[in-house]
């Protein structure tokens, strides 16, 4: 974020009239600007990442209540195109319930992820004797950044085959490829947490929160898939609520993967809070 923008955003999330849905709208608009920068559509929004690291998307504008039309959506995605990013959309069905039409008229499939948000009553978990959160020179940061991409290729919730020779070979691949660095910088800076859970010395599990003002998001949580049915998912997202509460966030959420994974956070005390919509190429 920058100069006055920046400001005026933490001061309106500080508001004390609010809903859930509005914290997590503003959030999503203010989360990006860290590290990317903010193009304006009308009435959508795209981030274009700045350096090296993960693409980001395009959303509603903040405070847009109009309708978007399939070609305000083909402009950004002639944008994200022409940008070398993927032609990714996100947003939440209940703030924006026009915008899928649009996206959809455009060519875009659009998946369906439970929003949850925890109950800030909900008890603490037990710390998992594997699980710790990683710091900005940690060894094995790289190795965690690479754990979700094994995880998310083989989506689910049940035992796959990749296990720690495909991990280590994927590390080996990935290595020097700039994003360990970029998150080393966004944790000295505040902006991201991540905890892993580590065994042989080989992450097997991983996810990250980035907090901005009282708000902060839970995301990448992946397993290892042969490793997983032993609660490290759980564990590691528990150690990140554990992070994110001891840095003072008020409101903690995530997208779940589906029902299934869902019903895990339940275990954790997040509750449902809406829908979270992602659209991608349909052959994605």
């Amino acid at each position: 974020m920058r100069g006055g923008r920046a400001a005026a955003l933490m001061r309106t999330m500080n508001l004390s009239a609010r809903t859930p849905l509005d914290d997590l709208e503003r959030y999503y608009d203010a989360a990006p600007r860290s590290s990317a920068r903010a193009e304006d559509f009308g009435p959508l929004t795209l981030f274009v990442r700045e350096g090296a690291g993960w693409h980001y998307y395009a959303r509603p504008a903040l405070g847009h209540a109009g309708p978007v039309t399939a070609a305000d959506v083909d402009q950004v995605r002639a944008r994200q195109r022409e940008l070398g990013a993927p032609e990714a959309f996100e947003w939440v069905a209940e703030v924006s319930p026009g915008l899928r039409a649009a996206v959809e008229e455009s060519g875009l499939a659009v998946h369906e992820h439970p929003l949850m948000v925890l109950d800030p009553e909900a008890p603490a978990a037990e710390p998992h004797p594997l699980v710790r959160v990683l710091g900005p020179d940690d060894p094995l940061l790289h190795a965690a950044l690479v754990v979700p991409q094994l995880a998310f290729a083989a989506p689910g919730t049940g035992v796959g085959p990749a296990g720690p020779a495909e991990l280590a070979a994927r590390i080996t691949a990935q290595a020097g490829d700039g994003r360990a660095g970029q998150v080393a910088g966004r944790i000295r800076a505040g902006h991201s947490a991540m905890a892993a859970a580590i065994e042989d010395g080989l992450p097997l599990c991983s996810g990250m929160h980035n907090p901005v003002g009282p708000v902060t998001e839970i995301v990448g949580v992946g397993t290892l898939p042969a490793a997983r049915r032993r609660g490290l998912g759980r564990a590691v997202t528990a150690a990140l609520v554990a992070d994110a509460r001891a840095r003072g966030a008020a409101t903690v959420f995530l997208s779940a993967g589906d029902a299934d994974v869902a019903r895990m956070y339940a275990t954790l005390g997040f509750r449902p809070a809406g829908t979270a919509l992602i659209a991608e190429p349909i052959d994605a």
